[in-house]
C-alpha cells in the first residue's frame, strides 16, 4: 500500500498548540497536541517558552517522518501573530518571546506618539487601535530604545509564524497577514511600511516580504517536502471562506471574542471606528479586511454561571437550548432595553429559561451594533457564523431575524486556521481540486431553519 500524501500544519495558539496532518481531501488523518510551557522574562512577567516550542516542532516532525503510512509533501504554520522573535546572526533567539499582554511603558508610549503625529492620526493611518504591546511594532520600538545593545545584535525580527517557518527553512521572511494586523507598522493608504518604521531604522531588521502562497525548500531532514512561510491565525481562518464563496459575505467568528470580518468593505477607518474597537488587517492576498470585536463569548460564560447559581441549575443545560419565539415576544414586551445583561435583576425572571433567553437577546443586540460597523458600505449577501455561538439555536435565530435582507448561516468546519494554512499553498502539495464541502452550512431564517 502506497503512502498517503499529506500536509503537516502546526496550529500554534496562545495556549493550544496542535499538529495536524491533512490528506488531499482536507480530512484530518492525524493530530497531536503539545503542552503549553511557560517561563518568565527578565522582569518576571510570564511568557511562552520559545525553546520548548522550538523543540516541540522538531520532535513532532521527527515523529511524523517516521510514519511510513504518510508522505509529507509540505509543512505550514498558523500562529498568533502579535509577537516578535528577535534572531541573532547565529539564528538563535536573543530574548524571551515577550508576552503581548505585558504592560507597555507609558513614558515610551508618549514619546512614540509625540514623535510621529499623535495617537489618532497614527491609529487611522495604520488601522490599529491603541493596544500597547499588542501593537507588535511597538515591541520592536521598545527593544531599540530600552535595550539598544540587544537591538544592535538583531539580525532579523520575525513574527512568530515566520520564525516557525525559519526553523525549517533557514530563510527569513516578513509576511503581510502578520505585518498588517494592528502592528502600527503598515500604512494602509500607501500600501507599505509606515514612515516611522523607516525613520527608526527598523526596516534594517525586517526581512524581505514574501506572499504567504509561496513555499521554500526545507533544511530540516526528511523527505523532499516544501515549507510555507506561515500566517497570522485570524487571517488563516478566513481563507476557507474566501476560497469557497465568491459573493460578498461577513464572517462572525465566535469564541471568547466575537469578531465580525468583512473582506469587502473598503471604506477607510475613521477615528470613531477605532474608538468602537474596529480595525483593519491584511488578508493573504494583501487586501484589507474590516473587523470589529465584541467580548460576547466571555460575557456569555460569566452570565450563564450567574443564572445557573441563582436558579440552582446546571450550566450544561443551556448548551443545546431549542428556540421558542414566544419567549422572545414576551420578553420584548415586558423587559426594558439595557446595555448589558449583568445589570438585570434575576429576580425579575419567572425561571432560568426566560433569563437565559434575555441574556442571548441582549448579546445579539450588542452583536448587531458591532457587525453593523463593518457591514455599512458593502453589498454583503451572506453572514456566516462559526465557533461556539454557531451551535446556539436561540442566538442564530435572533441574528437571522435582525438581518432579514441577508442570508444567515451557521458554519461548521474543523480547525479553520489550520485548514486555511493548508489551502493557501494548495497547488504546492495537492494534486486534487479544492473540495467544495469543507464548510458545512445550516441556513437560518426569521421563522425556521434547514440544513443544506
Amino acid at each position: 500500500m502506497s503512502a498517503i500524501p499529506v500536509i503537516a500544519i502546526f496550529d500554534v495558539g496562545k495556549t493550544n498548540k496542535k499538529l495536524f496532518l491533512f490528506d488531499e481531501d482536507y480530512q484530518i488523518v492525524f493530530e497531536k497536541s503539545a503542552r503549553f510551557t511557560e517561563t518568565v522574562d527578565e522582569d518576571g512577567f510570564a511568557c511562552e517558552n520559545i525553546e520548548s516550542l522550538r523543540l516541540s516542532v522538531f520532535d513532532s516532525l521527527s515523529e511524523i517522518f517516521r510514519m511510513k503510512e504518510y508522505k509529507i509533501k509540505a509543512v505550514n504554520f498558523s500562529a498568533y501573530g502579535a509577537s516578535f522573535v528577535y534572531v541573532g546572526a547565529d539564528g538563535k533567539p536573543l530574548t524571551p518571546l515577550y508576552n503581548y499582554l505585558k504592560e507597555y511603558p507609558e513614558e515610551l508610549s508618549q514619546k512614540f506618539y509625540n514623535d510621529y503625529g499623535g495617537k489618532e492620526q497614527l491609529s487611522v493611518v495604520t488601522a490599529s487601535p491603541i493596544l500597547g504591546s499588542l501593537n507588535s511594532g511597538l515591541q520592536l520600538y521598545r527593544i531599540k530604545h530600552q535595550k539598544p545593545e540587544v537591538f544592535a545584535k538583531i539580525k532579523y525580527a520575525l513574527h512568530l509564524p515566520q520564525y516557525l517557518s525559519f526553523l525549517l527553512s533557514g530563510q527569513p521572511f516578513s509576511e503581510l497577514t502578520s505585518v498588517g494586523c494592528h502592528t502600527f507598522m503598515w500604512d494602509f493608504a500607501r500600501n507599505r511600511y509606515h514612515e516611522w518604521v523607516q525613520h527608526e531604522g527598523l526596516t534594517a531588521k525586517l526581512p524581505p516580504m514574501l506572499s504567504p502562497n509561496k513555499v521554500v525548500p526545507a533544511l530540516f531532514p526528511g523527505n523532499n517536502y516544501k515549507v510555507g512561510i506561515g500566517l497570522h491565525d485570524s487571517s488563516a481562518a478566513l481563507i476557507p471562506y474566501l476560497v469557497n464563496f465568491s459573493e460578498p459575505f461577513i464572517l462572525i467568528s465566535t469564541g471568547t471574542w466575537c469578531i465580525s470580518l468583512n473582506p469587502y468593505n473598503h471604506i477607510p477607518l475613521t477615528t470613531e471606528d477605532l474608538k468602537n474597537d474596529c480595525l483593519c488587517y491584511l488578508q493573504y492576498q494583501g487586501k484589507p479586511v474590516k473587523a470589529s470585536r465584541l467580548f460576547a463569548g466571555y460575557e456569555h460564560e460569566q452570565q450563564v454561571k450567574r443564572i445557573a447559581a441563582h436558579f440552582n441549575t446546571n450550566a450544561v443545560k443551556y448548551r443545546h437550548m431549542s428556540f421558542d419565539p414566544g419567549i422572545i415576544e414576551r420578553l420584548q414586551k415586558s423587559k426594558p432595553e439595557m446595555s448589558r445583561f449583568e445589570e438585570r435583576d434575576l429576580n425579575g425572571f419567572k425561571d432560568d429559561i426566560e433569563a437565559y433567553y434575555q441574556l442571548i437577546l441582549d448579546l445579539v443586540t450588542e452583536q448587531i451594533v458591532s457587525t453593523q460597523l463593518v457591514l455599512d458600505g458593502s453589498a454583503v449577501k451572506r453572514i456566516f457564523v462559526d465557533g461556539g455561538f454557531s451551535k446556539n439555536s436561540v442566538y442564530m435565530n435572533l441574528l437571522a431575524k435582525a438581518f432579514p435582507a441577508i442570508e444567515v448561516f451557521s458554519a461548521s468546519m474543523a480547525q479553520a486556521s489550520a485548514v486555511g494554512a493548508a489551502l493557501v499553498i494548495h497547488k504546492e502539495w495537492n494534486r486534487k481540486a479544492i473540495p467544495n464541502d469543507i464548510i458545512e452550512l445550516k441556513y437560518y431564517s426569521a421563522i425556521s431553519s434547514i440544513s443544506i
